[in-house]
């Protein structure tokens, strides 16, 4: 066999070229003998069919790239949940714009790593230029704000919190009982202290047991964390208030707005963020509103400053005289060595799409929602937890119990027909629905509503589902 093409240089293009034509047949393949949003069968038949695609899975000799390609991609299309279908809305699982994924690819195949100038002289650049544009839409009245690329909220939470950690000490963290669960991980991690839980009965943080909390343990360090659309339904803390309250009880504030944060780009929605910008830090995944392939987490803090704990010297990637001699030094953002350029994604959709194509995406997205909430609220055997605060809708078929909820659900899985998610609500068991497909029509809605009904209706007479 030929020693294979690499992807870069001048010659790694004309490489490429036959074989991504192979992986993109091999994707178009896959996705049609799924017919669906995920694979029929469950975990067992799908386990059989990838396993006998691929083994074994280190042959004595290879197959070549194009047989490899071909059979490996077109059985992991065939049995992966495809976000790009209508029908899987379980998660914030993103289906990812075409142009970023055609980005993602230049990525990999320039491959910079983002931990040396040497190794990414331009992208270096064009990472340290989006971050700064994306932190100044959080914080757009401070003079130097900043951010940083993470993969994901979690990580994004857990240096927010480090962060805090470096300027005060073992901070004591103050959440509501609807954060995400990165956060007490997080203080796991960090080795502080477990965070203090404020009840939020209505979806959001209760402000009175916030302020009782802030009262009682004022002679501490406090960072309280709020969210901008939880995961179980979408809602978004009364921002402006906690930064009130954090204020007057001299707490830091810490938003993770993994989910919402993009709203910031909607004329007609970022009024739901109001107070973002008097937070500390905040989290935003743009691999969730803002439709790119995993990762695209960002940190952002009002002063480039208070990234400075982060700052390490590593001699054969920032040496000091490197440094004085005007390299620059990619060490301070992150706690990872080797990276992604994950900035090259996201600086395409923003060129690509400008702030009024974004807020387009997201304008389209939220009104599917409420079309969806509009169609639960007509349908007299389902009922609808709330109106949607961005994408997340809740609902239940009518007089069920929860063990019927969750068999609905898993019978969808099972059969391949639909992606839904639970949450736990007002003490029951919730279908849930997260719209992120701006392609979604109301046609589409109504047959997943359909396929709810429908099963529901056999499992009460008592039937086993087909």
């Amino acid at each position: 066999m030929p020693t294979p093409p690499l992807a870069g240089s001048t010659t790694g293009p004309d490489a490429l070229r036959p074989l991504l034509d192979t992986v993109l047949t091999a994707l178009h393949d896959g996705a049609h003998q799924r017919n669906g949003p995920l694979p029929a069968g469950g975990p067992p038949a799908t386990a059989r069919r990838i396993r006998a695609a691929t083994h074994p899975v280190i042959p004595d000799h290879g197959t070549g790239p194009h047989h490899a390609l071909r059979t490996l991609v077109t059985a992991l299309a065939q049995g992966s949940a495809d976000p790009a279908h209508p029908h899987c809305a379980a998660h914030l699982h993103t289906p990812p714009l075409a142009l970023a994924t055609a980005a993602d690819l230049a990525a990999s195949a320039l491959n910079p790593s983002m931990d040396s100038w040497d190794q990414a002289p331009a992208a270096s650049t064009l990472e340290a230029d989006t971050t700064a544009a994306l932190a100044a839409e959080i914080y757009p009245h401070h003079p130097t704000p900043d951010a940083l690329i993470t993969t994901g909220g979690t990580e994004a939470n857990q240096l927010a919190l480090l962060l805090a950690r470096e300027r005060h000490g073992p901070v004591q963290t103050i959440c509501a009982t609807t954060t995400h669960h990165s956060i007490n991980r997080a203080t796991w991690l960090l080795g502080l202290p477990e965070p203090l839980t404020i009840p939020a009965p209505t979806g959001v943080m209760d402000l009175t047991a916030l302020e009782e909390t802030l009262t009682r343990h004022h002679h501490r360090p406090l960072l309280v964390t709020a969210t901008a659309g939880t995961t179980d339904t979408g809602q978004i803390d009364p921002l402006n208030d906690i930064a009130d309250l954090c204020t007057t009880h001299g707490a830091e504030l810490h938003i993770d707005a993994a989910y919402g944060g993009p709203l910031l780009f909607s004329p007609t929605h970022r009024t739901a963020l109001h107070g973002l910008d008097r937070a500390h830090s905040v989290t935003l995944d743009l691999h969730k509103l803002g439709w790119q392939p995993a990762p695209a987490g960002i940190l952002a803090v009002p002063d480039h400053h208070h990234l400075h704990p982060l700052n390490h010297r590593a001699p054969y990637l920032n040496a000091h005289d490197d440094t004085e001699a005007g390299l620059p030094d990619l060490l301070g953002r992150s706690l990872r060595t080797t990276r992604r350029p994950d900035a090259l994604k996201i600086a395409v959709t923003l060129q690509a799409l400008g702030r009024t194509g974004l807020a387009d995406l997201i304008d389209r997205t939220i009104t599917t929602a409420h079309h969806l909430a509009d169609l639960i609220t007509r349908t007299p055997t389902l009922d609808l937890y709330a109106r949607p605060t961005i994408t997340t809708v809740l609902f239940r078929p009518t007089d069920t119990d929860d063990h019927t909820v969750a068999t609905i659900r898993r019978t969808l899985l099972t059969h391949g027909r639909a992606v839904l998610g639970r949450a736990h609500a007002h003490d029951r068991l919730w279908l849930k629905a997260t719209l992120l497909n701006p392609h979604t029509t109301p046609h589409d809605l109504q047959t997943l509503l359909d396929h709810v009904t429908h099963l529901t209706h056999q499992l009460k007479k008592g039937n086993t589902p087909r």
